[in-house]
């Protein structure tokens, strides 16, 4: 009697979409065992009705997982330590999730004991990147399929009206309409908003396309005060001072944030930005509660960083954001750079006092018992022990080398090098 072979086991990052629906019924048919990995970050889906579909459409198992909590405490808290922001603007909240749900995924994998994952993620963007890399930093010896790089899958599917057509073929039920002729991802820390339509960069988006944020002009036509304390650059506690509630668990802290900065308003962004593979793209995204978490932090950071060290980790926050959005989350340069955050963010202790109002946040007040700010030594009124004649001699000592310079200059080039020859 012969042997049946096994089916080959893998577990697909899987969303309930169109793209990984008919990628499920996909490797299906090509004999694959598939057990759907679906992770909650965050995302307004009904998780139970996509169990349900990815059964129905032919998967062995699915797990639902929650990584709410774990998102924020593991990494956007540690993103915010480091003021990530990818181009000076983007709060990298698809890049943050993105190494999350791999690693889970890798994990999943090992308890189904398999070496296969599979992903959604097409061959032009960056989440392909970050997937794969993750899944390779943690399991050297993961096999990755990627549909979207396959030749046979791009063969049968070369764009949306393919992928419609297989799902109407083996009865899929997608929701595929020109409602929202763009895509969006989402998850706690925000929604993002690119392709279709969006990609004229002079198009103004459309109101109903904000699904997060209230209008500034439609929010209220009154300020919400809060305060954020702080422990070793960790978000601790927030208070609203206008009606006494207080948030203190990290989910539930960074969950309030947002509906306090959709109320008001707050976090929108339309930019242009440049992908790892090189591609620029226009992402609109809806980032409230990182928008006030971010600024609150930063400020904090002004009244308790000593000078040198904020100098000197500024000039890594753009690395450190480079690294999130390229996907190099588990990496050891990623390792480093965690640790300079770590030791920079001892004793930035403290509370930031913020006004919320139709789209601006801007700081009030803020105190620290770790405070390197003395109000006499600062101030232009009180001499303060500080002897305003040492400063002739900071500054001749600071000058020398500019006259240096400058007489090296005026001899090479005796009219005005400032100006251009004639």
């Amino acid at each position: 009697m012969m042997k049946t072979t096994a089916k080959k086991k893998v577990v697909l990052a899987y969303s309930g979409g169109l793209d990984t629906s008919v990628i499920l019924k996909w490797l299906v048919n090509k004999g694959y065992d598939v057990v759907c990995f679906v992770g909650n970050v965050g995302q307004k889906d009904d998780f139970e009705a996509i169990k349900m579909k990815a059964l129905e459409t032919g998967a062995s198992k699915v797990y639902i997982e929650d990584l709410r909590e774990e998102f924020v405490t593991d990494f956007v808290f540690p993103a915010l330590r480091g003021n990530a922001s990818y181009e000076g603007r983007y709060f990298l909240g698809t890049a943050l999730a993105r190494p999350l749900l791999a690693k889970r995924q890798v994990e999943i994998a090992e308890k189904e004991k398999t070496e296969y994952v599979a992903h959604g993620a097409t061959g032009k963007g960056n989440d392909q990147v970050r997937f794969e890399l993750t899944y390779y930093a943690l399991n050297p010896n993961i096999k990755v399929i990627s549909p979207w790089k396959d030749p046979e899958f791009l063969a049968e599917f070369k764009g949306r009206s393919d992928l419609i057509s297989y799902a109407k073929k083996w009865r899929i039920p997608v929701k595929a309409t020109a409602g929202k002729p763009y895509s969006e991802d989402e998850n706690l820390m925000h929604i993002s908003h690119e392709s279709g339509i969006l990609e004229d960069p002079m198009f103004r988006p459309p109101e109903n396309l904000f699904t997060v944020t209230t209008s500034p002009q439609r929010a209220p036509d009154e300020e919400t005060i809060i305060e954020i304390h702080f422990k070793d650059g960790y978000p601790i506690q927030v208070v609203n001072k206008n009606d006494g509630t207080i948030k203190a668990r990290p989910l539930e802290l960074f969950m309030y944030l947002n509906e306090l900065g959709s109320k008001n308003g707050i976090g929108r962004v339309d930019m242009i930005e440049n992908r790892f593979i090189g591609i620029k793209s226009r992402g609109i995204y809806e980032a409230p509660g990182a928008a006030i978490l971010w600024l609150a932090h930063r400020d904090i950071e002004g009244i308790a960083m000593d000078k040198e060290v904020m100098h000197l980790r500024d000039m890594l926050t753009p690395k450190f954001s480079e690294l999130i959005y390229n996907g190099f989350w588990f990496s050891p340069e990623m390792d480093f750079l965690m640790c300079a955050f770590n030791k920079s963010q001892e004793a930035i202790d403290g509370k930031v006092i913020l006004s919320l109002y139709k789209g601006n946040i801007n700081v009030i007040g803020r105190e620290s018992p770790t405070s390197l700010y003395d109000p006499e030594l600062s101030s232009m009124e009180v001499e303060g022990g500080f002897d305003a004649t040492d400063s002739r001699g900071f500054i001749n000592i600071n000058a020398i080398r500019l006259k240096a310079h400058n007489l090296v200059l005026r001899k090479r080039r005796p009219y005005d090098w400032r100006k251009k020859k004639q």
